[in-house]
Order: structure tokens, then C-alpha cells, then sequence
């Protein structure tokens, strides 16, 4: 019996871990052996370089910019996405009909594709002619039309990223905070009452927040390593036939013309990802330590 089981663990499972090494974990350590080498247009060097690219692109202006923008971006989605989600869910634990209608309603956009999304945003509702749907209102209000995403003074491209980012993210992390609300124990709210508290604010803040932590953890741990992923929405809505912008280049768009543009230095674009990875690894432990993640209330 103890053979057969193991036998059939294989058999589920051998697939998956085979399909995990072979397409994440061996390009990974490629990557990695790539990066200590001058890999122009090859994927198997023989000239070792040690460092030399990591000290290449931390002198490189335009990664440092990279970093910069992702900064910038990180600023602006992780709150708004926080703030949106939670006051989704919020409203949708409050509805006492249809609720699994609304819940579905807000959470479709996350099934919706990054790149179908960013043309959407930027063919239909944010083009940079009169017939978009922005420019539209505007016209009504007498305004002259706006090119969304190719004017940098002032940066209105960032409404359109953190726009169509926001409508890609808040229903999946509204879900999160819904399962957070409803494992809070309504007698704390009945406690709260009786001891007159005031709904809105105060119970909000003293009862539903606390309750909320590990989840608000979870979920701004999610929404950084995310915002340093972003790429899709970049990509597919500043970039056109004549190639990307030298704004808003957040680090996954710089490191995809560094090592598949015209010329393909496979090493110092695998140098980079590292760098990238590594930056992500100490921000994510930095703010998991920061928000005391695994700790409770009675730990020093």
C-alpha cells in the first residue's frame, strides 16, 4: 500500500514538479550563470566576466531611472489599490442582497487579460484623439483633447497606468479583505455597541483594522511585489511603432531591450534581473519585518 501511494504521488505530482524545474527554477539558475559572463547574442559564453556587469548596470543611468519610475508607481498603486480594495469589500460585506452578485462583478476584471486591458485603456477610453472616451467628456465641457500617453509635462500617462492597474487588481484583493470581514466575530461589533460606540470611523478603526492585519500584511506584501513585476500595462500602452518612450521605463521593460533589443547582451540583462530579484527579496523582508508579519500582539 505504501508503494502504491508513493507510485501515484509521482504520477500527480512528477509532471508538475518536472514542468516547475525545467521551465522556472533551470532558467533561473541560467540566468544567474549568465550574468558573470559576456553573453552578446549567445546563450552559452565562455568569456567570464565576474562582476562586470553587475558594476555596469549599477553605473547605468537608465536602470537607475528604471528603479526610480517603479518607485514612483509603487507610491502611487499600493494605496490607492489598498484604500479601493478595502472599501469594496467593505461596501460589498454591508449588502445584504445580491452580495454574491456584487462580489462577482468587481472581482471579473482580475480574470481580464494585462494586455487586453492596456489596449483597451488606451485604443477606447484614454486615446490621444478627439474620439476617445476621456476626450469625450472633455469636449463637453469645451476642453481641447489630451494625448493621454505621450505627454510627459505634465505625466498624464500615470493616470492611464495606475488607472487600468487599479481596475486589473482591487476586485482580487477586495476578495482577500472579504474573508478577513467575515472571519471578524460579529460580538465584537455588538460589544462595541453596547459600550456606545459610533458606527463608522471609530469601530472601523479600533475593531475592523486590527482584525484586518494579518490581511492588510498579506495584501501590501502582494501589492509591492507586484508593482516591481509590472510590465504588461507598460508595455502594451506607451510602446508603438517606434519603439518605447524614455519615460515610464519601469526595470522588466529597461531589461527587456537590454537583453532582446538590438543588442541582445544576454549577460548584462541577466545581471540586472538578479539585481532586481535581490532588491524585491530585502524590500519584501524589510516591510514583512517592518509590519511584524508572523508575529502576535504578545511577541516583543
Amino acid at each position: 500500500m505504501r508503494r502504491n501511494r508513493a507510485l501515484w504521488f509521482w504520477v500527480f505530482v512528477g509532471p508538475f514538479a518536472l514542468g516547475l524545474a525545467l521551465f522556472t527554477y533551470v532558467p533561473l539558475l541560467w540566468s544567474v550563470w549568465l550574468s558573470f559572463f559576456d553573453a552578446h547574442n549567445t546563450v552559452t559564453p565562455t568569456h567570464f566576466v565576474g562582476l562586470g556587469n553587475y558594476t555596469a548596470m549599477l553605473r547605468d543611468d537608465a536602470f537607475r531611472a528604471s528603479l526610480k519610475t517603479f518607485l514612483l508607481f509603487t507610491v502611487f498603486i499600493v494605496p490607492v489599490t489598498y484604500v479601493c480594495s478595502l472599501s469594496l469589500a467593505l461596501m460589498v460585506n454591508r449588502v445584504r442582497r445580491a452580495r454574491a452578485f456584487f462580489r462577482s462583478v468587481f472581482f471579473l476584471p482580475a480574470a481580464c487579460s494585462y494586455v487586453v486591458a492596456a489596449l483597451v485603456w488606451k485604443m477606447s477610453l484614454f486615446n490621444g484623439v478627439r474620439f476617445g472616451l476621456a476626450n469625450t467628456v472633455l469636449g463637453w465641457f469645451g476642453a481641447d483633447p489630451v494625448a493621454w500617453l505621450a505627454t510627459s509635462e505634465p505625466p498624464w500617462y500615470w493616470l492611464v497606468i495606475v488607472t487600468v492597474r487599479l481596475w486589473l487588481q482591487a476586485g482580487f484583493y477586495m476578495i482577500l479583505f472579504l474573508a478577513g470581514l467575515q472571519r471578524i466575530d460579529p460580538a465584537l461589533y455588538e460589544a462595541a455597541a453596547v459600550d456606545g460606540a459610533r458606527p463608522g470611523w471609530p469601530v472601523l478603526r479600533h475593531i475592523t483594522l486590527p482584525q484586518l492585519r494579518a490581511t492588510s500584511v498579506a495584501v501590501l506584501l502582494l501589492l509591492v511585489v507586484n508593482a516591481f513585476q509590472a510590465f504588461d500595462e507598460f508595455y502594451n500602452l506607451l510602446s508603438d511603432a517606434r519603439g518605447y518612450p524614455p519615460y515610464a521605463r519601469p526595470p522588466l521593460v529597461y531589461l527587456y531591450y537590454t537583453a532582446l533589443g538590438q543588442g541582445q547582451n544576454l549577460g548584462l540583462g541577466s545581471a540586472g534581473a538578479v539585481i532586481l530579484a535581490l532588491v524585491i527579496a530585502v524590500v519584501t523582508v524589510g516591510q514583512a519585518r517592518w509590519l511584524r508579519l508572523g508575529r502576535t500582539d504578545g511577541d516583543g
